[in-house]
């Protein structure tokens, strides 16, 4: 039997049996489940039922990747051929994307790596089609749908990205699970159980082997996936935008989708509000160097990710050794507290738009 069918099987028993079924054999069902969806992440062999995927091993540029996801011809490549200027073939046909299209756009000085990734098809995360070349790695995910069946399109591919271990819109789980060497199972919750107990629990422990294991629960609706996720610990959270290729009429009702985007790639129309929420969504920081005695430099900004945007992260991202020659820096613009500059030292946090000056020793 391939993982395909076993996962089939397993869904299947779920979905029959949910209301007769115990929470401790539910719990075990999940983790089955999970532990076979990891090998079609990443496989070993050809035995997943739909050979080996081609990874998406184009070279990173820019200072973040977005990556267009959907169904195929739904306008994926039209949009971005007009964003970037970068040829994808065009067709009615499905499946003419076949692998990955890099494109470049520059937003706010900022260059932004877009890929149009192969058209996505259910099942794809079970092995078939090429929907195993999702790129896990991109920094945020647009997600292209047909604008007469979206929420439809919608469901789909959330349900085929997460079988690729892709968390949408969501932040790693609040769950801490620590091995120990005795002891037996400890299960500790700041927050009420309202979706799983504590049989569930022990029951997806049990079907990873964690007989000593301390567990601390501090999120909120906690459920047996969450805690499956984090043991699996190979799951990756991304943001994601919903684009619908739209006309005027249909704006107001897709504008109820959360973070959705509607666009007219051939009327070009709501273009500028989508580069917008792009940029939010990656939460970039644009520092500007100002070398002594001169004016700052406001045409090749230096961008950071917010959470890593100290004057260290600055130093770094120019040249290492930098960061150790600093004696001080000065800091103009809205992370400073005076308006003439602010002295400031490495573990400084810079705002968007900052203007910075080194000072060596």
């Amino acid at each position: 039997m391939t993982t395909v069918q076993k996962i089939k099987e397993i869904e299947d028993e779920m979905a029959t049996q949910k209301n007769k079924a115990t929470s401790y054999h539910l719990g075990q069902l999940k983790a089955k489940l999970a532990k076979l969806r990891r090998e079609l992440i990443s496989p070993s062999g050809g035995g997943g039922g739909g050979g080996p995927g081609i990874g998406f091993d184009v070279a990173r540029t820019g200072v973040a990747s977005v990556g267009f996801v959907g169904f195929p011809s739904v306008g994926k490549s039209t949009l971005m051929s007009k964003l970037t200027g970068t040829h994808s073939e065009v067709s009615e046909i499905d499946f003419t994307t076949l692998t990955t299209v890099p494109g470049t756009l520059k937003v706010h000085g900022a260059p932004i790596q877009i890929l149009d990734l192969p058209g996505i098809i259910e099942g794809a995360n079970d092995g078939r089609g090429r929907g195993r070349q999702v790129a896990r790695t991109c920094n945020l995910i647009f997600i292209v749908l047909d604008v007469l069946k979206p929420l439809g399109d919608k469901k789909i591919i959330e349900s085929e990205l997460e079988g690729f271990g892709i968390r949408l819109n969501k932040k790693p789980p609040a769950i801490l699970v620590r091995k120990k060497d005795k002891g037996g199972v400890a299960i500790t919750n700041t927050v009420p159980l309202t979706n799983i107990d504590q049989e569930e629990i022990k029951a997806v422990l049990s079907e990873y082997k964690l007989s000593n294991v301390d567990v601390t629960i501090r999120q909120p609706n906690m459920t047996a996936d969450d805690l499956v996720d984090v043991i699996e610990g190979n799951r990756v959270y991304i943001p994601a935008l919903y684009i619908d290729a739209i006309s005027i009429e249909e704006l107001d009702l897709l504008y109820k989708i959360p973070h959705s985007v509607p666009v007219s790639s051939r009327e070009w129309l709501n273009i500028d509000e989508l580069t917008e929420k792009m940029w939010e969504a990656l939460e970039l920081v644009r520092v500007y160097t100002k070398p002594r005695g001169q004016s700052p430099d406001y045409s090749a900004p230096v961008v950071l990710r917010r959470g890593r945007c100290s004057v260290e992260d600055f130093c770094n991202a120019i040249h290492k050794e930098i960061a150790k020659q600093m004696k001080y820096a000065v800091v103009w613009g809205a992370s400073a507290k005076h308006s003439r500059g602010q002295k400031v030292g490495l573990d400084h946090i810079l705002e968007d738009e900052d203007v910075v000056h080194i000072a060596k020793n």
